[in-house]
């Protein structure tokens, strides 16, 4: 048995998704952007996406299941993971955000912060611990030398 996360990350960035659609489109109104941050937007979609399937192919890779209830069989320190100890996070938060730059829809942006603050302070903690207790030394040195969130 893996850590003991509650919910599955993935399944609540896409309920998050449509819930930030039907807020943001029915209740909430929308503030025009300038068109150079709806740009920014859009190529931030596309390189979540991309962040989030090179992650998602790595695990494959392994032989290890991305979900973070599972047990892992050992710690992935290559490609993007060389950078970033949690991309597919990354890509999840990320992704919200450049939806709120993309349409305008300030419930994305609430998602990012709620899905941020979510995953920094339930999920990651819980993972780390897990992992510190079965790979000790190396998870450790892996974790001074790479960053949480790639930039911090």
């Amino acid at each position: 048995m893996g850590p003991a996360v509650k919910g599955n990350p993935l399944k609540i960035f896409v309920l998050l998704l449509i819930g930030s659609y039907i807020v943001g489109e029915f209740i909430i109104p929308s503030y025009p952007l300038f068109n150079l941050l709806n740009l920014i937007g859009v190529m931030g979609l596309i390189l979540c996406l991309a962040l989030f399937f090179s992650s998602l192919n790595l695990f494959n890779s392994y032989k290890e299941n991305p979900t973070p209830q599972s047990k892992t069989k050992r710690i992935i320190k290559t490609g993007i993971f060389a950078y970033c100890r949690n991309p597919m996070y990354l890509a999840f938060v990320t992704f919200h955000f450049c939806m709120f730059l993309s349409f305008e829809n300030v419930a994305y942006f609430l998602s990012a912060l709620g899905l941020f603050i979510w995953i920094n302070n339930y999920v990651v903690p819980i993972e780390e611990n897990f992992l510190m207790e079965n790979f000790e030394d190396e998870y450790d040195r892996y974790r001074k030398a790479v960053k949480k969130w790639l930039f911090f």
